[in-house]
């Protein structure tokens, strides 16, 4: 690092050559300690933004192909319920909106979303139930 800061001060002691002060190793360190500065904001800026990131990432540990099956159960167990219930639970589990927002894109009061919401949730807890998991066969 000493190095690269070294040679950077003196690329910009060349370009500059005919602004140099009489003594130059003033000017030189004050070159310097901005680099230095400039260095260490880029560094707690990049730090911030890895902490930032962690933050919304989730890693949750487990099979893949477990996450796929439950994935594809799911699914399965979507297609056998009506259009209403699927967008109902797909505004507030899949797009996040609360109910006022989701029930404004229905088009229905917010009561009457969260009585929706409610029943497709039973709809699709009884689906899930009926519908046997989907499993990975072993291939011999």
């Amino acid at each position: 690092m000493a190095e690269d800061l070294t040679s950077e001060t003196f690329l910009i002691a060349w370009r500059r050559l005919d602004d140099l002060p009489d003594p130059p190793l003033p000017w030189l360190l004050g070159v310097t300690r901005n680099l230095l500065r400039k260095q260490r904001a880029r560094r707690l800026r990049t730090e911030e933004l890895v902490a930032r990131l962690a933050q919304l990432t989730t890693f949750v540990e487990g099979d893949v192909a477990e996450k796929v099956a439950n994935r594809q159960h799911a699914l399965a167990a979507l297609t056998g319920l009506k259009g209403q219930d699927v967008e109902v639970l797909i505004l507030t589990s899949w797009c996040g909106m609360t109910s006022a927002e989701a029930a404004e894109v229905a088009g229905c009061s917010a009561r009457t979303y969260e009585v929706r919401l409610h029943r497709a949730r039973q709809r699709l807890r009884k689906a899930l139930q009926s519908t046997p998991p989907f499993t990975l066969q072993e291939q011999t």
